[in-house]
């Protein structure tokens, strides 16, 4: 196929976006790249006739929008979320712990504290150090106040001290046992068997029956607060221990986790909320009282001990020799020396009637002042001021 001749002269040098409108004439474009008319890769610049330059209008930032006043106004008066929250006080269940107070949580109101969930070692439940790897869980289901009601949902070891646990050479044995305590709770129990060296798959399987068997008859006939009880205090793993025993020596016993999976019927036993507040109302009450009895006491006893303290010219005087202390008073008055003693058989009476005193009805301003008045030392205890004067 012959090519017809273009309309144009052969120097002059097309550009792709004018010559080819569409890819119907692919075979004009190869005969213009082969005699060097068009040249791959350059666009035309040249606007098509008809068509009005575009007008580039600058882009407005949103963000440069000057802020009205009441914009301003309204984020000036935005309130503060802290200020609208309150402190809660998490307590435990009613039964069997007695609505115990076991942490706070801060929240808008109850609908936010509702179904919240509070963990805490054993250690801070009750103070048994021996359990801090035991993890408590409490769930939020009542508001009450300014008090959170709670129900215990389980507990669980913590995994390292479960690793801890299982060595070479040993054997472990696990299982999860589903039971239904007498009020209806539905809960899930997964005791963890460690024994002294391995064992076979049939031993196993003898210390899995005989543990499952005693779990479901223990919960058989014992209510939900009981099991509590029993998991936490270490009861319950002590009777699997007794059980298991006899079929093979045993390293440790353990329920590793607890979990209640359906709620039951909730119990009624135990003090209401009203007398616990009244009981740590009570309690706080004479908590201040003895407080302020011991600061009175201590504040008592400090006085004493200022009375007792020696003062800088007591001191003075008792680092001052024996022999300064006589030499003045007998330069002094040497004309005096007859008087003295003629008072000398007058004194012996007064001393009679000093030793008849009793000294320890009296204060320790007054000891003193009868010891500076014989020339004795006033330093030291009470004690000491009375056996000066005894002297």
């Amino acid at each position: 196929m012959r090519l017809s001749p273009l309309p144009l002269a052969f120097n002059q040098r097309l550009r792709l976006a004018e010559v080819v409108p569409s890819a119907l004439r692919f075979g004009w474009v190869l005969a213009l790249l082969c005699k060097g008319v068009l040249e791959i890769g350059e666009v035309c610049r040249r606007l098509a006739s008809g068509v009005a330059p575009a007008i580039h209008t600058p882009r407005v930032d949103p963000m440069a929008k000057k802020v009205s006043a009441k914009a301003r106004a309204a984020a000036r008066k935005q309130r503060d979320k802290w200020k609208m929250k309150r402190w809660y006080t998490i307590r435990a269940p009613r039964s069997p712990w007695e609505f115990k107070k076991i942490g706070e949580t801060i929240g808008e109101s109850d609908e936010h504290i509702m179904g919240r969930v509070y963990e805490m070692t054993q250690q801070e439940f009750n103070g048994d150090f021996t359990k801090m790897h035991v993890i408590l869980r409490f769930r939020v289901t009542e508001c009450v106040g300014q008090d959170a009601l709670t129900t215990f949902i389980g507990h669980h070891h913590q995994t390292d001290h479960i690793r801890r646990q299982i060595r070479r050479y040993r054997g472990k044995v696990d299982d999860v046992v589903d039971v239904v305590s007498t009020d209806g709770y539905l809960v899930r129990l997964k005791p963890l068997i460690i024994t002294q060296k391995r064992v076979q798959t049939s031993i196993k399987q003898a210390m899995r029956a005989k543990a499952r068997e005693l779990i479901v008859a223990f919960a058989a006939k014992s209510t939900f607060a009981k099991i509590q009880t029993q998991i936490l205090d270490g009861t319950l793993e002590e009777e699997l221990r007794k059980a298991v025993k006899p079929i093979y020596p045993v390293k440790s016993v353990a329920i590793r986790k607890s979990q209640l999976l359906q709620s039951g019927v909730v119990a009624d036993s135990g003090k209401t909320l009203d007398e616990i507040h009244a009981e740590e109302a009570r309690s706080d009450a004479e908590l201040k009282a003895k407080k302020a009895a011991a600061l009175a006491s201590a504040m008592e006893d400090e006085e004493e001990e200022g009375d007792d303290a020696p003062s800088i010219l007591d001191a003075a005087e008792a680092m001052e020799p024996a022999s300064e202390k006589t030499e003045a008073p007998a330069e002094e008055a040497p004309a005096e020396e007859a008087p003295a003693e003629e008072a000398a058989p007058e004194e012996a009476p007064a001393e009679e009637a000093a030793a008849d005193v009793d000294h320890s009805s009296m204060t320790v301003a007054e000891l003193k002042e009868l010891l500076k008045a014989a020339g004795k030392p006033v330093s030291g205890k009470k004690a000491d001021l009375i056996a000066r004067l005894n002297e």
